[in-house]
């Protein structure tokens, strides 16, 4: 039987480890009529050999098309038929199948997902499909300017790294992909030690467990995991001319912190005060004060062991170079002086408020719970985060600011029609 754990203090969230590896977390929320769960392996592209890169993410898509016992219309029409939802996706770090539907229709939704990660048919001809299907998605992020920009960011910023590398792969590692190839990667990663299995909403927690214990207690356990190796950031610049394009797209960052560092809270302000919405100060003085772009925003992408702070923006060929210096400014400005009380305080009750407000839906708690247990091996309560978000001080944020907004750590992108335009580290002196 598995191991029962209460995991906070409300009773509410419970854990169970099974002697497989399988762990399954819940969260009952009584005043919902629906359920959403999610099966979820612990690893990503970033364990991915240089040769199978883009393994995960073709996987994901191929379990959707057929399984032992499902054709790929049975699958969708089995969650469409109750009103569901059906979903998935491929991250650095982790892959994720869930579905949301009314609590009387669990049953039916997680047998649907179950068999699609442990019966996967891996047809020959759907393979080839899919290969043509995935090769048309790397050339749509090609031809999009604000997705291409940040991929060359991310690719040059953790090189030679596997964190780096692109989570749909390549057209070569794709279009080199086998069935046998697949399945050897399906039975190496999909065993249930690499699993975690998380629902939220109205439902209990045994009637969960008896779900899974019929699907996955009798499974082995795959083989333990080896360590990865840390990622290093490097401070480059990337330019990139696409004489079709209208606008200069541009992304600048630094190395952050790694999503289990406790300062991450003050990091999330940091970015919050910097380019976080339309009150901060990357839009409101580089768009509408200076009018010098469009779109322009920071964001953060904090992994097991590393971290990225970015800021993307848009803007004309005359302008790029004041634009930086600009976003430089800023920059130094988050170095130099401390934030008056008013805007941390607009800052946390922002990211409070969007907390409090995404984790009031059923998918969200699935997600979260998931991610605290990935991550932290631990659940937090929403009022666990607001408090170590309130924790956060002025200094805090600037002492953060004054370790990350160096000169020598700037990485850069950019893409458009450059016609001769350089990006200098010169130009990335603070």
């Amino acid at each position: 039987m598995p191991n029962t754990t209460q995991v906070d203090a409300s009773h509410k969230v419970q854990k169970e480890s099974f002697s497989n590896g399988l762990v399954v977390i819940t969260e009952p929320m009584e005043h919902v009529h629906s359920v959403s769960v999610g099966i979820w392996l612990r690893s990503g592209s970033r364990r991915e050999p240089a040769e199978l890169n883009g393994v995960s993410h073709f996987i994901e898509h191929m379990v959707f098309k057929g399984t032992n016992r499902r054709s790929a219309e049975d699958i969708a029409r089995e969650v469409d038929s109750v009103g569901g939802m059906l979903d998935a996706f491929t991250s650095k770090e982790m892959v994720c199948f869930n579905t949301k539907v009314l609590d009387e229709h669990l049953a039916k939704a997680f047998d649907v997902i179950a068999d699609m990660v442990l019966e996967p048919k891996f047809a020959e001809d759907e393979i080839e499909r899919e290969k043509s299907v995935i090769l048309e998605e790397i050339r749509m992020t090609q031809d999009n300017p604000e997705d291409l920009v940040h991929e060359l960011f991310t690719q040059n910023f953790w090189y030679p790294h596997a964190l780096g590398k692109p989570i749909l792969g390549t057209p070569e590692t794709v279009g080199a992909f086998s069935r046998a190839t697949l399945r050897s990667w399906f039975q190496e990663r999909y065993s249930p030690n690499n699993m975690v299995i998380t629902a939220a909403g109205h439902l209990s927690h045994a009637q969960l467990l008896d779900l899974v214990a019929e699907r996955f207690a009798d499974r082995p356990a795959g083989n333990p995991w080896t360590p990865e190796s840390v990622p290093v950031a490097a401070p480059h610049i990337t330019v990139r001319t696409k004489h079709e394009l209208e606008q200069v797209h541009l992304c600048l960052g630094v190395s952050s912190l790694p999503m289990t560092d406790r300062r991450r809270f003050g990091v999330s302000l940091l970015s919050n005060v910097l380019g976080g919405g339309m009150s901060s100060r990357l839009f409101q003085n580089i768009r509408e004060r200076k009018g010098l772009a469009y779109s322009i925003f920071s964001e953060l992408n904090s992994y097991r062991d590393a971290g990225v702070l970015s800021v993307y923006a848009g803007t004309s060929l005359e302008t790029v170079s004041q634009l930086v210096r600009c976003v430089l400014d800023e920059f130094r400005r988050m170095k130099d002086e401390p934030l008056p009380e008013e805007e941390l305080r607009r800052a946390k009750d922002h990211l409070k408020g969007a907390t409090l407000l995404a984790l009031e839906g059923t998918g969200q708690r699935m997600n979260s719970l998931a991610r605290y247990h990935i991550y932290f091996d631990r659940h937090y309560t929403a009022q666990e985060l607001i408090a170590m978000l309130e924790e956060v001080t002025a200094a805090d944020v600037q002492r953060l600011a004054q370790e990350f907004f160096q000169s020598d750590r700037i990485a850069a992108s950019v893409v458009g029609n450059l016609n001769g335009f350089q990006l200098t580290r010169d130009q990335l002196i603070l």
